[in-house]
């Protein structure tokens, strides 16, 4: 009787020893998230004054921002890979290392050839810590609460940017533009090193190396597309999600233009105003996330059934907010409308993880993360943009979240394929 009780409180001990350990690497993944943001966005905060001291271009101050953009899209698959074969705790705080590394070098600049070389290093940093963070996050919390994770750990680029850009602003203006990027490097540098302290080694196994075992690179390739296209309803949420997002990055490019042109706000309090509404987002995120979950608890398929009631939501209150003149009511439905607009991110890193193989969660994550930013979050401005040159922006407005039509059809889809995928991975595991 006393070695069975001996031996439940030593299970109690070890599950609570697990639920710490989970959720300080939550703290510290999110804090890595933090840092990812306001690294890369800080560099907005500053345009004014890199713009009085060198007399940047709008076109080069444009480049510098989207160099960065342009590194993750090209690297997040190659080295998302690469840490699903090398290890995942390694790679993230070498990645770490390097974005914070690199901005200490934006802040260290003297000319706008340092600072381009500087930022094109950021972007090599950042490129895949979406993808392999959010894989390290999945493989300790239980699979019931992968919604919530997922969402949680997106919304935290939200914030980061935000804060990127507040503290930016307020540290360039206090000790100059240069300060803003060293104290960003700090904080990267710091949660690096306490992230490569607190993982545990077995975070940083590598169980893909199955994939690259293939003798040839063609053979290699195609084992690994046949593991991350396998299923359909991952196929869908790969759809679904890069077109939602196409909506989300439509309206976060140009709402702050969308308030200074139909509002008459000046340019400093459109960009603070569409910052609540992006905080919204944010907040939308996680809550739809844990909406998720929650009603994946009676049927696992109803965390999708949620995804497309949220694509529809986000449709509806966005077409409500432009039939509306502007003024309040159309400001209150454009938060609504926001809310709902990412509120898919959870779901679908959530579908992508339950339905392939382990091995390869972070390559898995890193298409889900070129969904979007190719489908979703690099079109839709431009696209956006596009349509109000030939009209107006309100028009291209009312026109972008048609978008989240077809992603509430492809989730659709993903739903009716979903126990079956689930079913077939979990026999396999």
């Amino acid at each position: 009787m006393t070695t069975q009780q001996g031996l439940e409180d030593r299970a109690v001990s070890r599950a609570l020893t697990h639920q710490t350990y989970a959720w300080v690497l939550f703290a510290l993944s999110i804090g890595l998230l933090l840092s990812d943001y306001m690294s890369r966005q800080v560099l907005n905060a500053v345009f004014p004054l890199l713009r009085h001291d060198w007399g940047l271009s709008d076109a080069q101050l444009g480049t510098l921002s989207g160099v960065v953009a342009v590194m993750v899209g090209l690297l997040t698959f190659p080295l998302s890979l690469a840490a699903d074969r090398f290890g995942r705790v390694r790679s993230i705080v070498a990645m770490a290392l390097v974005w914070s590394l690199a901005t200490m070098a934006c802040g260290l600049a003297t000319s706008y050839g340092q600072m381009v070389a500087a930022r094109i290093f950021v972007g090599v940093g950042e490129a895949a810590y979406g993808s392999v963070g959010a894989a390290v996050l999945f493989s300790i919390f239980p699979p019931q609460l992968r919604a919530t994770i997922g969402g949680a750990f997106l919304a935290g680029g939200v914030f980061g940017s935000v804060l990127g850009i507040a503290l930016g602003a307020h540290i360039a203006a206090a000790f100059g533009w240069r300060w803003a990027f060293q104290v960003m490097a700090g904080v990267g540098v710091m949660l690096a090193l306490v992230y490569f302290a607190i993982a545990r080694p077995e975070q940083d196994r590598a169980p893909a190396r199955h994939v690259a075992r293939a003798p040839h690179a063609a053979e290699a390739l195609r084992r690994l597309g046949a593991l991350l296209f396998s299923a359909p309803s991952v196929i869908f949420a790969y759809i679904g999600s890069g077109l939602q997002f196409f909506v989300a990055g439509a309206f976060v490019a140009w709402l702050p233009s969308y308030l200074n042109r139909f509002y008459g706000m000046a340019p400093a309090r459109a960009g603070s105003v569409a910052a609540i509404f992006i905080l919204s987002g944010g907040i939308g995120m996680i809550t739809c996330s844990i909406l998720a979950d929650r009603a994946s608890r009676v049927t696992r398929t109803r965390k999708i059934s949620l995804a497309v009631g949220f694509c529809l939501s986000s449709f509806a209150a966005f077409t409500a907010a432009f039939l509306l003149s502007p003024g309040p009511a159309q400001l209150i439905l454009l938060a609504i409308a926001m809310f709902f607009s990412a509120g898919v991110g959870g779901t679908a890193g959530a579908v992508v993880v339950n339905c392939t193989d382990a091995a390869i969660h972070a390559t898995a994550l890193a298409t889900l993360t070129l969904a979007n930013n190719f489908l979703g979050l690099a079109p839709g401005p431009i696209i956006t943009g596009i349509i109000a040159d030939h009209a107006n922006l309100a028009v291209a407005l009312q026109i972008a979240p048609l978008a989240s039509l077809g992603a509430a059809v492809a989730f659709w889809f993903c739903r009716r394929h979903y126990d079956r995928d689930h079913e077939r991975i979990a026999g396999a595991a």
